[in-house]
């Protein structure tokens, strides 16, 4: 039997990063009576977010203009909203500001140690008993080590690059230049080159569409497509506030496969059919994350970017692809291939990769193999959702667990869980080594699990107005924050105001409501009905 520990002495937690899963694995220790102490091994916080002119070792990395797909109110922390007056999508400058300012509010700096690098974590020998981690850890050349009662893994799924350059026959003898995505950081040092970036994701779009402004051309190649998104939705509103809401996940849970795929196709291609432009995925109905990219359709159509199918063979200068296309004088390749999961501090990598090395958790957090539950793994899971109130929840959930206050069940039950949860993500996200799952299901799983999932009939027997706006409208992160431990009395205000906020970014300039045409065309119905009648008795 697999059980939290009863004797109520997890106290000292270690977290591995200080990036925004970090930040928030503090702020819940400290919100629970534990005694939080994260190491970062650079300078600052925010991790992925902290842009640095140059790529750094260990480091997640980003390039120059990287803006957030997701709008602030969906992607703020559960109780911190962004101030009013910032953009609803934003650039990875002010995110940072934004995390610095969190870890301000809540005074969480004093808890992190920079410029230490977390170098192995192990179990205790007598962890059977304990659940205790021996914590080794480097600063100035000088080691130290250090005794914890429970570890949160916070160092997120940016950093390791995937550069599978076994799979692109002749690369080695291409006389050209060619880097992983990680290195690139603004698009100067490519003016008037030939380029060829190699994946459709988000980052390999983005800097295929920022190359198409100095580049002499631009060539986007993709082994099996994706689907491609706007961050400005119906009637210019964001799309995630749209979108991600309780209505439509209900809607689709509900609805029969083949009429729920194509309601998916439909609204994906609303603005511009994908096979008209290269982009359709090869499987179709695919829930796999899209791509957000405002400007990549406009791109191809005004030729600077060239969609092209998977590379077959590259040859000095030129590169051969599997349509049989050649494309010559090839000056640049990116390769926006991913990233790869990997723990280099963990002294038993098995922990985390418990199945034929794929990351194997119980709620996409806990490892379930581990005697005793005194581990957690934040950030890992992947939804067509914001990270930041993931992580959040993610961490409130592993705390509760740590200290025996949310039950587990026994390691066959979890296991099952992994593997039906493998299952949904195999039909409905396709196969890939991400944690892929729906956002709002996920979420109220874990909501319920702690208390936190708001009541529909609750809500609508005492707030109405609340109801309709929490199961309508956007999930934004507040409605973990109505109910339940960690309850947050502004969540309620920040419901109601959510879309005040959203239209203040945007409505700059006052202007006057555009004129309705329904006065008009009530107008000539009634002088036009009479006539349509005696046409029909004329005509009859």
């Amino acid at each position: 039997m697999f059980s939290p520990r009863q004797d109520g002495m997890v106290q000292r937690v270690a977290v591995v990063g200080a990036g925004v899963s970090g930040l928030a694995a503090i702020k819940c220790c400290l919100e629970e009576g534990l005694e939080p102490t994260c190491f970062e091994q650079s300078e600052n916080i925010g991790g992925l977010w902290h842009y640095t002119d140059q790529a750094e070792e260990g480091r997640a990395s980003i390039y120059r203009t990287v803006f957030t797909n997701s709008c602030k109110e969906m992607m703020c922390y559960s109780d911190f909203p962004f101030p009013d007056d910032h953009p609803n999508y934003m650039h990875n400058a002010r995110l940072q500001h934004y995390i610095c300012k969190y870890a301000e509010h809540f005074n969480l700096l004093r808890h992190i140690q920079f410029k230490t690098l977390v170098t192995k974590v192990k179990k205790r020998p007598d962890f059977s008993v304990t659940g205790q981690w021996e914590v080794v850890t480097q600063r100035d050349g000088k080691e130290k080590t250090a005794v914890f009662d429970a570890v949160m893994v916070c160092s997120g799924h940016h950093v390791y690059p995937n550069l599978p350059l076994a799979e692109f026959p002749g690369i080695q003898k291409f006389k050209g230049c060619y880097f992983h995505s990680r290195e690139y950081k603004e698009p100067e040092k490519f003016r008037g080159k030939k380029v060829l970036v190699i994946g459709l994701g988000n980052s390999g779009c983005d800097i295929a569409v920022e190359l198409s402004t100095v580049a002499s051309q631009v060539y986007l190649s993709s082994r099996s497509g994706s689907w491609v998104m706007s961050r400005v939705w119906d009637n210019g509103y964001p799309w995630d506030m749209l979108v991600i809401t309780r209505f439509w996940t209900w809607l689709e849970n509900i609805l029969p496969r083949v009429l729920s795929d194509w309601l998916y196709v439909r609204g994906m291609n609303r603005f511009f059919k994908h096979e008209n432009f290269g982009l359709m995925p090869l499987n179709r109905t695919s829930r796999k994350e899209p791509v957000f990219n405002d400007d990549l359709p406009s791109r191809i159509a005004c030729g600077m970017v060239v969609m092209k199918p998977n590379v077959k063979e590259f040859r000095e200068t030129s590169v051969l692809f599997q349509d049989g296309t050649v494309q010559d004088d090839v000056d640049v390749v990116v390769f926006a291939t991913g990233y790869g999961y990997a723990y280099p501090f963990m002294e038993d990598d098995s922990i985390i990769k418990s199945r034929d090395n794929q990351v194997t958790l119980y709620k996409g957090i806990l490892p379930p193999l581990l005697e005793k539950p005194t581990m957690a793994v934040i950030g890992l899971v992947q939804s067509l959702g914001p990270t930041i109130p993931t992580a959040d929840l993610q961490c409130r959930w592993a705390v509760k667990v740590f200290q025996g206050q949310c039950t587990l069940p026994p390691v066959s039950e979890m296991m099952d869980d992994i593997d039906e949860k493998m299952g949904k993500k195999l039909k409905w996200y396709g196969n890939s080594t991400t944690l892929q799952t729906d956002y709002i299901t996920y979420m109220d799983e874990l909501a319920s699990a702690i208390g936190v999932k708001p009541s529909m009939l609750k809500l609508l027997l005492t707030d109405p107005q609340l109801a309709l706006k929490v199961f309508f409208g956007p999930c934004s992160p507040y409605q973990f924050r109505l109910v339940g431990p960690g309850k947050w009395s502004g969540a309620r205000k920040a419901i109601l105001t959510q879309w005040d906020r959203t239209l203040q970014a945007t409505r700059t300039r006052i202007t006057p409501p555009a004129p309705t045409t329904f006065p008009c065309l009530a107008v000539l119905g009634v002088l036009f009905l009479p006539l349509l009648l005696l046409l029909t008795v004329l005509y009859c």
